[in-house]
């Protein structure tokens, strides 16, 4: 029988409830993350660079998804998951600290930080969950952490080994969670007992790519108040930020507000699709990422000729598509045929530039997505028109 402690700290799972203060005070982390990933990318925009990139991303937002997870099925307002929240706050803080130093001496900040957020949940939530149902699924968790950790404290020992060893241990979570966390003796998570509110997550989705919106627009108004605010910088500045309203556009329709629904609609095997949902929500942050970075070199040198400029100014939004398109199929199966056009499209607009200078390229790319939100409303727009010229017509023939 579950004891006291338990019953006190779980939400009960047919109450929707909102984001608390704090997981929105939890974010503020996850923003200064972000900031520090940009400036990574931005120092060295190779594929080398990326992929490192690609890696600390992947490894905060983990931290930030699994957190969220947890949170969904335990009252915010309890003392024991408020030090939790802010236990992996502390841990995201420090780990994006590290950030531009990561591979150049500071990767065991990082490595640690990482599996103490981790299994420092796992020493909270274990004890308290005695006797419930709950407390083994933690315990799977921390066990398979434990096992992961090892590779990341390694990997940041030994330098020559970091990147593979933490690729590795990102791979083996990412999967493990995908196949409920199997551990010999202990069996494996059901579905109900990974079951998530789908009104809250899908909140909480959108909490974080306004986020992540928010720091390209953050970064590109600091570029710009820092360029001397000539007309070159500020045609690049309007572009920043007709891209972040493309962006935001294109995230929320179609099916932008229906994940939720979708979720709460499958029941225990909308877990699935909540973990989905993580997945291509961590590409498409990284989308956002790489276009933040081309935008802030754009404004920084409009007249430029820069390949990193163009490399990252072309994968970011065709990530963001790539992402968004797979989003809005799993939650309704919609496939805008604007969007699957515009990939290639962004693409092969991107080469057409390599030629011209970063305020073109960005011009290019600006345009292909304002195009594609123009092409996704069209169906709406005639239908609009159609409607109202239908109601028009009886009152048009009384007239006669």
């Amino acid at each position: 029988m579950a004891n006291g402690l338990a019953e006190r700290l779980l939400q009960r799972r047919e109450s929707p409830h909102k984001a608390s203060f704090l997981e929105l005070f939890f974010d503020l982390a996850f923003i200064f993350a972000l900031t520090r990933l940009s400036r990574a990318l931005l120092d060295d925009p190779s594929l080398n660079g990326g992929f490192q990139v690609s890696l600390m991303l992947a490894a905060l937002w983990w931290v930030w998804f699994v957190t969220a997870w947890s949170a969904d099925w335990f009252d915010p307002r309890a003392p024991l998951i408020v030090a939790l929240l802010l236990w992996v706050m502390f841990g995201g803080l420090l780990m994006a600290a590290a950030v531009p130093t990561v591979f150049d001496g500071h990767a065991m900040v990082f490595a640690v930080a990482y599996v103490a957020i981790h299994l420092g949940r796992a020493a909270m939530l274990i004890p308290a969950l005695r006797g419930h149902p709950l407390q083994l699924r933690s315990l799977r968790v921390a066990v398979w952490f434990a096992i992961s950790g090892v590779l990341w404290v390694v990997g940041a020992a030994v330098a020559p080994a970091q990147e593979v060893l933490w690729a590795l241990a990102l791979v083996m979570e990412y999967t493990l969670a995908r196949v409920r966390w199997p551990f010999p003796w202990l069996g494996r998570s059901t579905w109900p007992e990974l079951r998530v509110n789908g009104s809250h997550l899908s909140e909480r989705y959108q909490q974080i790519f306004i986020i992540a919106l928010g720091e390209l627009i953050l970064i590109s108004g600091v570029t710009y108040s820092q360029s001397g605010l000539d007309r070159d910088s500020t045609v690049a500045f309007a572009l920043a930020f007709a891209t972040a309203v493309a962006l935001a556009r294109l995230y929320l329709v179609p099916a932008g507000g229906r994940l939720g629904a979708r979720i709460e609609a499958e029941g225990p095997p909308g877990s699935k699709l909540t973990l989905m949902a993580g997945y291509l929500h961590l590409v498409m942050i990284a989308g956002v990422l790489a276009t933040s970075v081309a935008m802030e070199m754009t404004i920084d040198d409009p007249g430029e000729r820069d390949s990193g400029q163009l490399a990252v100014g072309v994968i970011g939004p065709a990530l963001f598509l790539t992402a968004r398109i797979r989003l809005a199929a799993l939650v309704d199966g919609s496939r805008p045929w604007a969007r699957l056009v515009g990939v290639p499209a962004i693409i092969v607009g991107g080469l057409a530039s390599v030629q011209f200078s970063q305020l073109v390229s960005s011009a290019v790319v600006a345009g292909v997505l304002l195009l594609i939100v123009l092409l996704d409303a069209m169906p709406g727009l005639w239908r609009f028109i159609s409607e109202s010229a239908e109601s028009d017509q009886p009152d048009q023939r009384r007239s006669g």
